[in-house]
């Protein structure tokens, strides 16, 4: 097979989440140890951070890569799922995997594909730490998928564990309430690991985490008890922060400039700069020069895309992955901060959402312009449409995003605002995200 016929069988043979959702869901960890154990425990020979939590794991983990791959080290980075091309998945120092390796990897597993019968997702994790053993990586980021206690990811011992926060969100899997969700993501930490919460939500989410913590003997740090995040504004397309311890009020971070300009990474950033602290007392060497230098460019050094990505300006068009009820509050009241003589919204989602829930999320003196993913799990824009309109929401129905952001510009002014999302897989679909 070449590469395209790989991939074709990777996409055809196993069962894809993003594509059929619960169908594909293989809870459990014993199918991932086994194609492991075939690759000789690939994962055993490098040091892992391991990041979980509902929001920001995937921002998270590719600002923690920067910051090691500008300290000098040698990262991997797993992340899913993939925007534009299956190989986002897989980098080191932010080069996507080799088709080479990826149709070598599968030849070579064909026959335990076929006989352990994995997820898709499953295949993708081994394909990943085996990758990361063949490059002698220093060091991998691992991107939990789903939930954490049973996530295929779940087979590293970490040297760090970082829990990003908990919200609503896949609650067929993991729970119906934030404390159930949280045990899940509680799953991560490890016997005498640290672990760090990067967001302090509530007092029955953290009892969660206090007495999986001490049941397993790790310290645990909660990363917005230590510092505090004041928003200097945007300058020169770069987001500024000031981040300060609070015990001693000092300006602990003065001055960060980050490329990723989501309002909510105000949030993720404390976990960040909490993992390096931990980072370096663990024999880790990080200049200080190499965190500044890193979070001004996260995407460049990483390939991150999709997250508060300005996509052009006259008018102004934002997309962002945010695909939950929380994600999507905090980057819907970002985009009511930017002036605009008019706001219109292009959006689409799949079918497993809470979709009442979240279009009242949505602004009613704004114009809709309803699409639907191209993804075998997408709500229909037809029924979307007709979802809106009994929320209040006024638009018109598209096939695609495509076509519906091409609308949207023609109907604009040169001083409208559009924001483009609602799924990660409506983003995906975007010709202008590259």
């Amino acid at each position: 097979m070449d590469y395209q016929d790989t991939i074709d069988y990777l996409y055809s043979k196993l069962p894809v989440f993003q594509n059929i959702g619960a169908r594909a869901f293989k809870p459990g960890l014993q199918t991932i140890r086994d194609l492991c154990e075939s690759l000789g425990n690939p994962q055993e020979q490098y040091p892992t951070i391991h990041v979980a939590g509902t929001n920001g794991k995937g921002s998270t983990s590719h600002m923690i890569a920067a910051i090691l791959q500008t300290a000098g080290y040698k990262v991997g980075l797993y992340t899913s799922p993939h925007l534009k091309d299956f190989r986002e998945r897989i980098r080191v120092d932010g080069q996507k995997v080799s088709e080479r390796f990826i149709v070598d990897f599968t030849a070579d597993q064909q026959s335990n594909i076929e006989k352990l019968n994995p997820s898709f997702f499953e295949v993708t994790v081994a394909m990943a730490l085996s990758y990361f053993q063949v490059l002698e990586v220093d060091v991998a980021v691992i991107e939990v998928g789903m939930g954490g206690r049973l996530d295929s990811t779940n087979i590293v011992t970490p040297v760090l564990s970082l829990i990003t926060n908990i919200s609503l969100d896949h609650t067929q899997f993991l729970g119906e309430t934030l404390a159930e969700i949280a045990g899940e993501k509680a799953g991560i930490i490890k016997q005498g690991i640290p672990v760090i919460i990067s967001e302090l939500q509530s007092t029955d989410i953290a009892n969660v985490f206090i007495e999986k913590a001490i049941e397993l003997n790790a310290s645990l740090t909660f990363a917005s008890d230590l510092y505090e995040v004041t928003d200097l504004g945007i300058h020169k397309g770069l987001m500024k922060l000031n981040v300060e311890a609070r015990r001693s009020k000092d300006i602990s971070w003065p001055d960060l400039n980050l490329d990723l300009g989501g309002a909510y990474q105000r949030k993720n950033i404390c976990g960040v700069l909490c993992a390096i602290e931990v980072l370096k007392s663990r024999g880790y060497q990080i200049p200080t020069s190499a965190v500044y230098q890193a979070l001004s460019s996260v995407t460049k050094l990483t390939g991150l895309l999709g997250r508060w990505q300005l996509l052009q300006v006259s008018p102004t068009v934002y997309c962002d992955t945010a695909h939950n009820i929380s994600g999507l509050t905090d980057t819907i009241k970002q985009f009511l901060t930017i002036p605009a003589s008019q706001r219109r919204f292009v959006i689409g989602f799949v079918g497993d959402k809470d979709i009442s829930g979240i279009l009242k999320l949505f602004p009613k003196n704004a114009f809709y312009y309803f699409c639907q993913p191209s993804n075998a799990r997408a709500l229909m824009a037809s029924e979307l449409t007709e979802f809106a309109l009994a929320n209040g929401l006024e638009g018109e129905t598209y096939e695609n995003v495509n076509e519906a952001l091409k609308r949207a510009i023609t109907d604009s002014t040169v001083n409208d605002a559009i924001y483009v999302g609602g799924s990660t897989f409506v983003v995906a679909d975007l010709e202008q995200l590259l």
